[in-house]
């Protein structure tokens, strides 16, 4: 490793006495409009930010761990800073929540746990909730007996959103180098301290109550030793899932604000996972981390192995031992051969695996669970992949190459969306493959964005659970989804949307730009510091400014996204000496000066992009950006396409646009998925043309269809046209097929091709 340092069922609901999740989701317009506004009068206090770290400073506090293997690394959040975008109304808002939400809300949960006084303070709520029995649920592994919780899931997994909260507000801190939200981060951490020497200090028949001292959670060791006596979900709730949490909370802690105290109390964690999983059996592992839910641990694995490298604790293998243990070999083992398994399992249960399967690899070099984690993301992208880049339905996955087939009234889970995040830079530092980046470009715009409710509010996160793709459809704001699991991933995902940006390789030598948004990197190891002007995906030029040039010779790699055509790039106004192809990375390699500027132009251009299974069920791109109708039909829209095509297979005849990427198209308005509109709305539309007609030149022939395309489907497939002749070529040519199949005559040809002569198709 390298430690830089710097300064059945078909969705989550608690069973038996508890309240479903549908409960919280059902009321979206009456009781989270309800919600919101309550929590809005007093946001205007919390938009200014307070004293602030200079960055440097942040950075110097960051400990930073990469392993040896990866070719190409990210650069900390530190280093990043955004300028004006479409991202920074997310961030602002987030940053109003951090500042003003009470650190003794959070700890509420483990403080009651740990017989601690609570401050006066209540749960955050939702899922982060007491539940029925809290002070019952103490409960040590040799008080409990299986059964003995009646009283429901309900609040059973307490305790994971304030791991998330801790991530994302140490987050927030690398950020923006605000001291009051440093002051959250050590105020948590030293609560959490407080609680496990309490949890350390119980006792029960005479002996200690817990089975280690390392031991911290807002419930009791019960539901871990009743899973390993394969206790069902509804009488336990994921308890290692809700653990990974909290873990994932201290070291963010440890690395993004230097809470040294946090790596202590995550290594007591790590040591007591490994006292419990050495007693068990590869068999018995084996059917916990298969069992539905109550098996689900998140991603343990991932932040076992991150506590393997950032540890000097002389019994540190013990991390790695025990990250070993929460490896699902059956699904490895069918994901690195190839054979799709996916179908019926739950999404989010298993994706954060694969990450954890990365650092793995990356730490023993088994090369294997590289396979099954490529081949997990094959399986997804883009065969149960929608247009905003979720995937699920009911948080399970449906038959591989299913997506039209798979919409229904529940698509989606935010949490799965954020985890592919995770997988796929993951991959991208193995093998940096544009690919990877191109599907990380559409879900953190579109999916992540989209799922931010465009609303300040000091109580919630205003993230959706589900971000459904069905007609009609409603995001799932609910209540703010305050406490939910999506709820939490919400909490990180709109502080850290720099992440992405940039990456470097291993040698600090190469430069990755993939996503052009307006930011700063400062690269203090090179002595780069580069500045990026962009409106992208609102215009389409990108400017990077060299401001401080680099000490030596610097390899930039600018991502050119597979969808799009005609790129162009230039170095101080003369164009690039480079290949320029789609789904590659442009590479300009020379010695830079201060005052260097690079120019990126990517046309944004409106085109349908069908579903793999159906060519009919489309929806509307403009570039990157997922566009949604506005409409609160619950049939699919039927939209004709064919008269407002161009040459280049482009939507650009009859479009009106207007400010912020809405566009009017006849009587259907699209505005983008991420702009966090609470409306009901249209991801796909069904593709109707019944006629041949082109340019508004109708011919009147009836659109012949064979198999699942018609005669205009395989027209336009063969679009982008380098000419009117070549357009032309195409209708004689596609239109002399069907007829030879039979399912056109020759005078219908003939009227078709009389229609293309005289519509005005410009070269």
């Amino acid at each position: 490793m390298t430690v830089t340092r710097r300064s059945p069922v078909t969705r989550r609901h608690v069973l038996r006495g508890g309240l479903a999740f549908a409960g919280i989701v059902a009321g979206t317009a009456v009781l989270g409009e309800q919600a919101a506004r309550a929590a809005g009068p007093s946001a205007a206090a919390f938009r200014t930010p307070g004293h602030t770290h200079a960055m440097g400073a942040v950075r110097a506090s960051q400990t930073l761990v990469y392993p040896e293997a990866w070719k190409v690394r990210p650069f900390p959040l530190s280093a990043v800073k955004l300028g004006k975008s479409v991202f920074t109304r997310a961030l602002d808002q987030h940053l109003v929540l951090f500042r003003a939400y009470p650190v003794d809300k959070i700890l509420a949960v483990y403080r009651r746990n740990a017989g601690l006084a609570t401050a006066g303070a209540t749960p955050p709520g939702g899922w982060e909730e007491y539940g029925p029995a809290p002070d019952a649920q103490r409960w040590g592994p040799r008080e409990y007996k299986r059964g003995q919780n009646t009283g429901g899931a309900g609040g059973l997994l307490r305790g994971h959103y304030g791991g998330h909260f801790l991530s994302g507000v140490s987050m927030a801190y690398a950020a923006t180098g605000e001291t009051a939200l440093l002051d959250k981060v050590n105020a948590i951490v030293d609560g959490l301290e407080e609680c496990r020497a309490a949890l350390a200090a119980q006792e029960f028949d005479g002996a200690p109550r817990y089975s280690h001292p390392g031991f911290l959670s807002a419930y009791g060791e019960w539901q871990f030793s009743a899973l390993e006596e394969y206790a069902p979900y509804g009488e336990i709730w994921a308890p290692y899932y809700t653990l990974h949490k909290i873990l994932a909370g201290l070291l963010d802690a440890h690395a993004l604000a230097g809470n040294a105290k946090a790596l202590e109390l995550a290594e007591g964690i790590g040591h007591w996972v490994l006292s419990r999983l050495s007693r068990c059996t590869q068999a018995q592992l084996d059917r916990m981390w298969g069992s539905y839910i109550a098996g689900e641990y998140g991603g343990m694995n991932e932040v076992l192995v991150e506590l393997y490298w950032r540890s000097a604790d002389p019994l540190k293998q013990e991390f790695l031992d025990a990250a070993d243990r929460f490896t699902l070999r059956s699904l490895v083992d069918a994901c690195a051969a190839g054979t799709d398994i996916l179908n019926g399992k739950h999404a989010n249960q298993h994706i954060p695996q694969f990450p954890g399967y990365l650092k793995l690899a990356a730490e023993t070099g088994d090369r294997h669970f590289i396979d099954a984690t490529r081949g997990m993301y094959d399986m997804v992208v883009p065969g149960r992949m929608y247009a905003h880049g979720g995937t699920g339905e009911g948080e399970l996955w449906g038959p591989a190459g299913s997506v039209a087939g798979d919409i229904g009234p529940r698509n989606a889970e935010s949490c799965a969306a954020y985890n592919m995040l995770k997988v796929a830079s993951g991959l991208f530092f193995d093998e940096p493959d544009a690919r990877y980046m191109d599907y990380f470009e559409r879900t953190v715009l579109n999916h992540i964005l989209g799922g931010r409710r465009n609303r300040e509010s000091t109580t919630g996160p205003e993230n959706l659970y589900m971000f459904p793709v069905h007609p009609g459809a409603r995001k799932e704001y609910g209540n703010g989804n305050i406490g939910t699991c999506c709820g939490g991933t919400g909490l990180e995902s709109h502080v850290k949307y720099q992440e992405g940006i940039y990456f470097r390789s291993a040698d600090q030598s190469e430069l990755y730009v993939n996503l052009y948004l307006a930011s700063t990197l400062v690269w203090e190891e090179t002595g780069l510091e580069l500045r990026q002007e962009s409106s992208y995906p609102e215009g389409e030029t990108s400017t990077l400014t060299i401001v401080t040039a680099p000490s030596g010779p610097l390899d930039v790699h600018l991502r050119v996204p597979g969808w799009s055509t005609g790129v162009e790039i230039t170095v101080n106004g003369e164009p690039a000496d480079a290949e320029i192809a789609p789904g590659s990375y442009a590479t300009i390699s020379r010695t830079w000066a201060a005052g260097d500027v690079i120019a990126v132009r990517i046309p944004l251009r409106l085109r349908p992009e069908a579903t793999p299974d159906r060519a009919d069920i489309q929806a509307l791109m403009y570039g990157p950006v997922v566009l949604t109708a506005v409409s609160s039909s619950t049939n699919y829209l039927k939209v004709s396409l064919a008269d407002h095509l161009g040459l280049d297979g482009t939507v650009t005849r009859g479009v009106a646009k207007r400010d912020g990427n809405v566009f009017a198209i006849g009587d259907l308005s699209f505005e983008p998925a991420y702009a966090g509109r609470d409306v009901a709305y249209h991801m796909y539309f069904q593709r109707q043309e019944p006629t041949v007609s082109f340019a508004g030149r109708d011919s009147g022939v009836a659109n012949p269809r064979r198999d699942e395309t018609t005669l205009l489907d395989e027209i336009w497939a063969q679009a982008p046209f380098a000419d009117r002749s070549a357009f032309l070529e195409a209708v004689a040519a596609v239109s002399a097929d069907y007829v030879s199949s039979g399912l056109l005559t020759t005078r219908s040809r003939q009227k078709i091709l009389l229609a293309a002569g005289r519509a005005p198709m410009e070269s």
